[in-house]
């Protein structure tokens, strides 16, 4: 970033600079948080907020009531209904270095000596919350919004398993805390919205915005969000008198609350927690922006106050940008198994968050007119949440003079049909049904582990397959033969025997699988096993009409009308009559295979640490077939923790609740006992 001083400014120049700098912010702002969808990263924001800051302090007459340095956070929905907060929720100032940081601490200690203690904490990357409770019963839960004034997202937040709908004592008592998205949730989600033609979430943030802001409850639970507690706003009956110890009581009370937290007494022991979480950011399974040290004396902090936006005792300290630069060097473009068309840039690999890049999605035609990228442009490389490869901007004083523009293609690069847009989608698509890439992307899906979980059957296996011409479709797998696989490239008789025993086995599995395996928009792994164990058989899923799919719990009208829409197709119907003539179970099996009454049935059970004899998705797939609910987090909600080796926090945090805890060893007792 460009260097910034306000020395020579002049106060005709400064309110020109205002202005412009004001009006920009403000479209920034509103694009982050009333949109939920941010066209520049926060550095670039932070960066002229600074230069607002700097010539605000040479020239505070200037301070305008729309400046963003005078507000907190952005404005209220209309679409929800409103709540007051009585204690605003504030902002927090940032600094972006540690001797900004040093300046800052340097700052706080003179004009308040007894300050001799700070908590550290984690700034988590998501939505500012604030939950209330009457009675230990969680009555409302809101958005930060405006600072005095939030969005009413109480059943949204019911629907989050780490916020506790009833405390482990009676009280009465308002806490604040954040909203996030796992990284992993993060990823799969924009992987949804990217099939299903919809503009993929810039980071976790906004992701869990826009998931919290959601007007169906259903969407919001299927987002799998998580929180983490920080502080009170109302609560009398506080035990202890510092950050840290408040903390730990809200732990006591039920909340999730981030137990990273560390207390330091001075600069230096901050800087070591700062490079030990800078170093472990990566490894984090959610998104962080930053490091928050605040004074840990709660009177201190009561005395030193705040100011209309942000509090004096605390302050955050902002990650640099992580980013390389590379160049970009080709575009290719790729189909999906629904026909979506994805342009993905290949550049010169460069290493950045630990893991070398060469490879970034540019998700459709109408992000890559907003880049305004061609070939051969050196551009900026981050990750977006910490995850994905994404690509910031191109540098135009860098941009060779033989720079060529990128050709958004008409027609399918698979099968030449032309490419369309549906439905105002954002995305090109191709509409042939025997398109070879997408048959090839639907028969990789269809064998893929959460679905008919046929071993052997790689992409590369299939790929085969299709350029012998002994697939047309994913019913053609089960007429293969032991003699046709053996003429594929390095597959020998024991390879083709183990493949034809995966592809048979997988005739025998439930119904879930099988729906989950057809591909049907919207329709994940959760929604395929409701489905299949509400209506029992293909049948009668077929027959149904979206009103009797909407019976279910949780299923919303998106997915009911996908159902019905995939099973109005003639070609739907052709494909099940073919499976059901290679005698495929269409019947859902779930938990009647077992005894209904086992210690497992309608308990809600987390498993942590590694499991030595089966991998952790297929005990969660056992549990489940037994009648349990598989949950991320501990809270005093739940029943059991099944702990593997290297258990970590979440074994503590099972102990301190008296949650009941199984080792692998008695997890395996018990599902032996119940399938003897």
């Amino acid at each position: 970033m460009d260097s910034f001083s306000v020395e020579n400014l002049s106060k005709d120049d400064a309110k020109s600079e205002l202005v412009k700098l004001v009006n920009q912010l403000n479209q920034w702002s509103h694009e982050y948080y009333e949109l939920d969808s941010p066209t520049v990263e926060d550095s670039v924001y932070d960066h002229l907020y600074e230069k607002l800051v700097q010539i605000e302090r040479k020239y505070p007459d200037l301070i305008s009531p729309d400046s963003p340095t005078q507000k907190v956070g952005g404005d209220v929905l209309d679409d929800l209904s409103k709540v007051n907060h009585k204690v605003p929720m504030l902002s927090l100032g940032d600094v972006f270095s540690k001797q900004e940081l040093a300046e800052f601490l340097k700052r706080l200690v003179n004009n308040n000596p007894e300050v001799d203690a700070y908590n550290c904490e984690l700034k988590i990357d998501g939505l500012s919350i604030s939950l209330r409770y009457e009675n230990g019963i969680f009555i409302q839960g809101s958005t930060r919004g405006n600072g005095l004034i939030g969005e009413d997202i109480t059943n949204n937040l019911k629907t989050i398993p780490s916020i506790p709908q009833k405390l482990t004592h009676p009280v009465n008592i308002e806490v604040r805390g954040e909203c996030y998205m796992p990284k992993a949730s993060f990823v799969s989600l924009n992987e949804q919205r990217e099939k299903d033609g919809q503009k993929p979430f810039a980071n976790p943030r906004n992701a869990a915005a826009g998931s919290l802001r959601q007007l169906d409850p259903a969407v919001t639970k299927s987002r799998n969000l998580s929180t983490f507690v920080y502080n009170v706003a109302n609560y009398d009956d506080l035990n202890s008198n510092t950050q840290s110890g408040m903390l730990k009581e809200l732990q006591e009370l039920g909340f999730s609350v981030n137990d990273t937290y560390q207390v330091a007494r001075n600069e230096s022991e901050i800087n070591e927690y700062i490079d030990k979480y800078t170093s472990k950011r990566n490894d984090l399974s959610y998104g962080i922006d930053g490091i928050v040290v605040k004074t840990n004396n709660l009177k201190l902090q009561e005395k030193i106050g705040h100011t209309v936006k942000v509090p004096r005792w605390a302050i955050a300290y902002k990650f640099p940008p992580e980013e390389a630069e590379t160049k970009l060097l080709d575009v290719e473009w790729t189909i999906g198994r629904t026909g979506v068309v994805t342009p993905t840039a290949i550049m010169n690999e460069v290493t950045l968050a630990g893991t070398k890049v060469s490879r970034a999605s540019l998700h459709n035609p109408d992000y890559l007119n907003e880049k305004a990228l061609r070939i051969g442009d050196v551009v900026k490389l981050h990750k977006a949440g910490d995850i994905i490869p994404e690509i910031s901007e191109y540098i135009p004083e860098r941009r060779p003079v033989e720079s060529l523009p990128i050709i958004v293609p008409t027609n399918c690069p698979s099968c030449g049909a032309k490419l369309v847009h549906l439905d105002e989608e954002v995305v090109l698509r191709c509409i042939n049904p025997q398109c070879p890439a997408q048959l090839t992307e639907q028969i990789n899906h269809f064998a893929s582990r959460n679905a008919m979980n046929i071993d052997g059957l790689g992409p590369k296996i299939v790929n085969q397959l299709f350029e012998n011409n002994l697939v047309s479709n994913v019913a053609s797998l089960y007429s293969l033969s032991n003699d046709q696989l053996l003429k594929l490239d390095k597959f020998g008789e024991k390879a083709a025997d183990n493949l034809i025993k995966s592809i048979n086995n997988s005739k025998s599995n439930s119904l879930e699988r099988l729906l989950f395996g057809l591909g049907i928009r919207h329709v994940g792994v959760k929604a395929s096993k409701l489905v299949a164990k509400h209506f029992k058989d293909i049948n009668s899923i077929i027959n149904a009409n979206a009103d009797d799919i909407l019976e279910i719990d949780t299923i919303g009208q998106t997915i009911a009308d996908s159902i019905v829409t995939y099973f109005s197709n003639e070609d739907s119907i052709e494909l099940i009559t073919e499976l059901k003539k290679f005698n495929l179970n269409m019947r859902y099996l779930g938990v009647s295979n077992y005894i209904p009454d086992n210690v497992f049935m309608n308990k809600s059970i987390v498993l942590t640490g590694k499991l030595n004899e089966m991998s952790r998705p297929k005990a969660s797939e056992m549990l489940e077939q037994l009648g349990a609910k598989i949950i991320g987090s501990v809270s005093k909600n739940t029943d059991i923790l099944i702990a593997g080796e290297k258990a970590g926090s979440k074994l503590n945090k099972a102990e301190s609740l008296n949650v009941k805890i199984m080792s692998e060893d008695e997890f395996l007792e018990e599902i032996n006992r119940i399938n003897y």
